[in-house]
């Protein structure tokens, strides 16, 4: 269902660190997907507008317990991994890669397997409110377009990834990718069909070029496929300096900073994520900010895997920009929201420090902590700007997706009534019972009951 007008009051973050609310504003919606106006209660033509969508039967309404949100972007998915949430999060990452995490991506050459494993993966990140995600597929060409096709189906706006692992010694023998010739002929190739599939998505389909990250790819696939980004305008996605480990064999490597050798082979750019970040240096942030390439955060898989925590405040300030993701099976959950809390705690405990062995003049990382709007603009209109797309945001121009979040689950006792409180309120307690609707492009994509 496309809808025309809806009415409701909403937040938005158009800027970090701000929030804005307006009270039972109409949304009209174009033909494209695409929010046209924003008329507000008290402005002229506000009544006329909202008899006339009334009249002609086009007019969603919510009720006074429901709020809409733009629905959330989420930058980082291991789509293969959805099967492993939970498994091994206890133990190192080398043994979590070996013993689990491989093994289950090798099974992707069976598509029927695939296309189980993705249309749920799908469908449970739209009840979770995300409208937008970027994917890490598998080496696998069939089913990595199966999952391409599956968002189209299901109207999310997919960025999909085949990957690519060619390293002879970095990655096992029974996966990785068959040459680097084939890695890249494939890639190319896969480029080219996901943009015919998208040809027909109103919500957007694209394709992105995916080293796994520099340990697992040859310096020849590396500058080839940075040449493939130049040559097709592609988003490109990778993991950068994600721990110790990663940090340190990348440098050895090259004698540089995970930071600087993907740029050097062409991967940074204004459509470039980059996940987690954790070690790169205000050298390396200067080199972000330069290409406007962005950092996918992902706060519950960094407590696992990633050694740190990562300084988002710091990291603003340079002007990094810095967009939010689940980390899918690293991350335990698809809840973007709950990523958002634990970016907020995360960052408290950076300030605070952990070790009550030290002094707490010594103990934290002064001026680090980020609250509930930062996190939500990250979640948001952070993704937009990492993404170079006009969505994140409920404002003429961008893609309309929302979600329709209800309150009838959380007793109100009429004491806190400020703005603020109530959107704090609404990511600190909402879960997927209390995601009514969602909509992406302006199409109705899930309900509660569906």
């Amino acid at each position: 269902m496309q809808i025309q007008a809806i009415k409701g009051s909403f937040f938005t973050s158009p800027v970090y660190g701000e929030v804005n609310f307006h009270d039972n504003a109409l949304i009209e919606v174009d033909r494209h997907g695409v929010i046209s106006d924003i008329l507000f209660k008290d402005q002229s033509g506000y009544q006329e507008a909202l008899a006339h969508y009334r009249h002609q039967e086009q007019l969603v309404e919510l009720s006074p317990d429901q709020y809409l949100l733009p629905g959330f972007i989420d930058t980082h998915i291991h789509a293969p991994q959805w099967p492993q949430l939970g498994v091994a999060l206890d133990r190192p990452l080398n043994e979590w890669l070996e013993q689990h995490t491989f093994p289950l991506e090798a099974k992707y050459a069976n598509l029927e397997f695939a296309h189980t494993v993705y249309t749920d993966l799908v469908e449970q990140l739209l009840a979770h409110g995300t409208t937008t995600a970027l994917y890490f597929a598998t080496i696998h060409m069939e089913a990595s377009l199966e999952l391409a096709k599956i968002c189209a189906e299901k109207g999310q706006r997919g960025l999909v990834g085949k990957v690519v692992m060619d390293h002879p010694t970095g990655n096992p023998d029974y996966y990785r990718d068959e040459s680097t010739e084939k890695a890249i002929a494939d890639t190319e190739d896969f480029i080219k069909k996901v943009r015919q599939m998208a040809e027909t998505v109103p919500q957007g389909l694209y394709p992105v070029i995916t080293p796994r990250f520099a340990p697992s790819c040859t310096d020849q696939a590396l500058a080839a496929l940075g040449q493939l980004a130049t040559k097709y305008q592609c988003h490109v996605q990778s993991h950068c300096s994600e721990g110790q480990w990663e940090h340190d064999v990348t440098a050895e490597r090259f004698g540089k900073t995970d930071t600087q050798a993907l740029a050097d082979f062409g991967l940074f750019g204004p459509k470039s994520v980059m996940a987690h970040c954790n070690f790169i240096s205000d050298e390396d942030a200067k080199i972000f900010r330069k290409h406007q390439t962005a950092v996918a955060h992902c706060p519950i898989s960094n407590v696992y895997f990633a050694n740190s925590v990562l300084p988002v405040r710091h990291l603003k300030d340079l002007g990094v920009e810095i967009a939010l993701g689940t980390d899918i099976s690293a991350g335990y959950t698809p809840s973007l929201y709950e990523n958002m809390r634990q970016a907020v705690m995360s960052s408290r405990q950076l300030e605070e420090g952990v070790d009550t062995s030290l002094p707490a003049s010594k103990r934290g990382v002064v001026h680090s902590r980020i609250g509930m709007n930062e996190a939500f603009y990250l979640a948001t209109t952070g993704g937009g700007e990492a993404l170079d797309l006009a969505i994140g945001q409920i404002a003429p121009g961008y893609a309309c997706d929302l979600q329709v979040v209800s309150t009838s689950h959380n007793k109100d006792f009429a004491v806190f009534s400020d703005e603020e409180h109530i959107l704090h309120r609404l990511l600190y307690s909402t879960n997927s019972d209390n995601i009514e609707a969602v909509y992406c492009q302006g199409r109705l994509v899930h309900t509660k009951n569906n």
